[in-house]
């Protein structure tokens, strides 16, 4: 809320309006996250389900089957679960999170989350893993053995003794307590309940740190439950690539696999772009930027929501009318508060121009120069956007079950391809779409059928007011085929052509013999099957051209539409050079101060001392001598300042220069612009070159 805020802030965004626009962009904001969560839960679901079973198994071989249990641990084996998350690293933790915040509400109070970079050695892993379960401030002190945590101003040792010995002492004091204290603590944790520690990122741990801590811990298996939970972002190969087998051999794992993250995204897409809940909507080449950088960069699904937000921001913060994307009902009642400033906003959108010429001469007037007709004009335009989108996402569907059972699926596997195809242009005009329509004239009646059973459960479950009719289209046609009597006429076909090939021996008659029956082929009547094929296929096909128009032909798309993709794409694809070099080139850029506004190849009066120097040394050559260049920097300066040598002496003024010359360079060297030259010692070196 507080980035959303300042944002709005900023002096571009002073329309009169802007306080509104920026309370419905955080209300879509929230309602967005909020949606998010519950995607990520119901994805996850699954898996905290079964690793939930997985620790109760554990547990109860540890309570009930003592005799199972001890035999396993003579072996001094620890249940382990290796959850294999997929190449997203970034998305890893929110899963964690959420994993911990599951466990400790329904398993075990005690889970312990370790990173690799917090844990270089055994000791500060014990120290993490102490620290986190006690719940408290750790103190490190490096002149003892071994690290200490701070408890009611006692120090405690970090060693799996001490724990140990804590988890005793823990557990007796919940059995000792009252009968209702305990039946309200049972009722969320277990018995005894396990310690959970999860390793988050076990790529990333020394072979050393995990050895030791699984050796350590089969030594104390006996004395508490323990489990751990692997977070593998690769392969589970890693877990016998970093443990000898004299290691792993400790450890009974149970391998976990999370949803792929393209699926996630698709889940995704489909509850946040491909429905009317929400009004903001994404223009082609938006989605495809989007798109993009999860495929080439990162293959994270937070990063995309992200993106998505930006660019729900982004529009608020730039379209006067945004004002308008919101509910149907809202947004109609919006459009009677327009001034004649919005209104005229309204005139100026290139959809809506299109839409003027397409009257008579008499509606052009009314809505060019009255602004209660346009008001009501604008409205009926919002509801039929409304309306577009529910049969849009409609057909869509339908349109995707259909492509996604061709082969090579000549429109794209996933309904996000297909989207996109349909956002940019009228897709019924593209060469892969005519290729889909040809391959579905070539559809078996068994699939065929199945997929107009899906097609009719689509349009039964839509919103749309208008697929009455369609879905009685199809149910008429899952009729005929089962009326059809096709089977028997291919059958009689197959068995006469069969026996005039097993009645010809010599290889020119069955020459001749195959010919004729590609003659007949080609001359006979199309089948009872094959034309009410043709008749489906030429169904769907007319849904598609009347429902899946362009999304940019549709009147007042602007106002739900964001299409600045170059913004976007600016934001996200970070150009550190760029930036660097504009900031220290020009940095009223990012200063926004008058007095740091200079004509191009001067330096500012008030450029900071690192822009100063930046600019000398774009002058230099591969090697600087830092006598030219302090002496430069001291005359610019001088000149900035307009130095009275009365009014202080001469040796201070040089001295405080001096100073400041030497941390702008000292700068410059750790940004990577320069570097000591071996060369000559009062030299440095130029790294960089040419433009940006």
């Amino acid at each position: 809320t507080t980035t959303l805020t300042d944002y709005f802030s900023q002096g571009k965004n002073d329309s009169e309006d802007s306080g509104l626009r920026f309370a419905t962009c955080q209300l879509l904001w929230k309602q967005i996250n909020s949606e998010t969560e519950k995607i990520q839960e119901e994805l996850n679901k699954q898996l905290f389900d079964n690793l939930i079973h997985f620790l109760r198994q554990s547990h109860s071989e540890l309570q009930t089957k003592k005799t199972e249990w001890m035999c396993r641990m003579k072996s001094s084996e620890i249940p382990t679960a290796a959850l294999v998350l997929g190449v997203n690293v970034t998305d890893h933790d929110m899963t964690f999170k959420s994993l911990s915040e599951v466990l400790q509400d329904n398993v075990t109070p005690y889970v312990v989350s370790l990173q690799a970079k917090e844990c270089p050695g055994i000791k500060h892993l014990l120290q993490k893993l102490m620290g986190q379960l006690m719940d408290c401030n750790v103190d490190v002190d490096s002149s003892e053995e071994e690290e200490c945590v701070n408890i009611s101003q006692k120090k405690i040792r970090c060693s799996m003794a001490s724990l140990s010995k804590w988890y005793e002492s823990v557990t007796k004091k919940t059995d000792s307590e009252t009968p209702s204290k305990k039946r309200t603590s049972s009722s969320r944790h277990w018995q005894s309940p396990p310690i959970v520690v999860i390793f988050k990122d076990m790529e990333s741990f020394t072979t050393k740190v995990l050895q030791d801590f699984i050796v350590i811990s089969s030594q104390h298996i006996r004395e508490f439950p323990l489990v751990l939970i692997f977070g593998i972002a690769t392969s589970p190969m890693i877990i016998h690539r970093l443990l000898p087998h004299s290691v792993s051999s400790l450890l009974c794992i149970e391998l976990f696999q999370s949803l792929s993250c393209k699926e996630h995204l698709a889940t995704v897409i489909d509850k946040l772009l491909l429905t009317t809940q929400f009004p903001f909507k994404l223009s082609e080449k938006v989605l495809q930027v989007l798109i993009n950088i999860f495929l080439y960069h990162d293959f994270s699904v937070q990063n995309f929501i992200k993106g998505f937000q930006l660019s729900i921001v982004e529009h608020f913060y730039s379209q006067p009318l945004s004002v308008l994307c919101c509910q149907l009902l809202e947004a109609k009642k919006r459009v009677n508060s327009l001034s004649h400033n919005q209104c005229e906003n309204i005139r100026s959108l290139p959809s809506f121009r299109r839409y003027v010429e397409s009257q008579v001469s008499e509606k052009q007037i009314a809505l060019l120069t009255e602004d209660s007709f346009l008001k009501e004009v604008t409205q009926t335009l919002l509801e039929d956007l409304h309306i577009y989108h529910e049969n849009y996402f409609t057909v869509l569907r339908c349109l995707h079950v259909f492509t996604t059972s061709l082969p090579k699926y000549p429109l794209g596997k996933q309904i996000r391809e297909l989207h996109c195809a349909c956002l940019g242009k009228s897709v019924w005009e593209t060469e892969e779409y005519e290729s889909a329509i040809q391959l579905l004239r070539m559809l078996a009646k068994d699939e065929l059928v199945a997929i107009l059973q899906k097609c009719a459960e689509i349009f039964i479950s839509s919103s749309g007011k208008q697929f009455s009719n369609t879905v009685e289209k199809l149910e008429e046609f899952l009729a005929r085929f089962q009326n059809l009597e096709e089977t028997s006429e291919v059958q009689d076909v197959s068995v006469s052509s069969q026996k005039e090939l097993q009645k010809t021996t010599d290889l020119y008659h069955l020459q001749k013999t195959l010919l004729a029956l590609k003659e007949s082929k080609r001359s006979k009547k199309l089948t009872k099957f094959e034309m009410l094929r043709f008749e489906v296929v030429d169904f769907i096909d007319s849904l598609v051209r009347s429902y899946l128009a362009p999304a940019e032909m549709q009147t007042l798309n602007e106002v739900v539409y964001f299409n600045t993709a170059n913004t976007l794409r600016e934001h996200l694809n970070a150009a550190p050079r760029i930036a660097l070099h504009t900031a220290l080139n020009n940095p009223y850029c990012y200063l926004k101060n008058q007095t740091l506004k200079s004509d191009v190849g001067c330096i500012s009066n008030t450029a900071p001392d690192i822009c100063i120097v930046y600019k000398l040394h774009l002058e230099c050559g591969r090697l600087i001598n830092l006598v030219d260049w302090l002496e430069a920097f001291s005359t610019v300066v001088t000149a900035v300042e307009g130095t009275d040598p009365d009014a202080v002496a001469t040796d201070q003024v040089d001295e405080i220069i001096h100073a400041r010359f030497i941390r702008a360079v000292s700068e410059l060297e750790l940004l990577g612009f320069i570097k000591p030259s071996k060369q000559k010692t009062d030299h440095v070196a130029r790294l960089t070159w040419g433009g940006c």
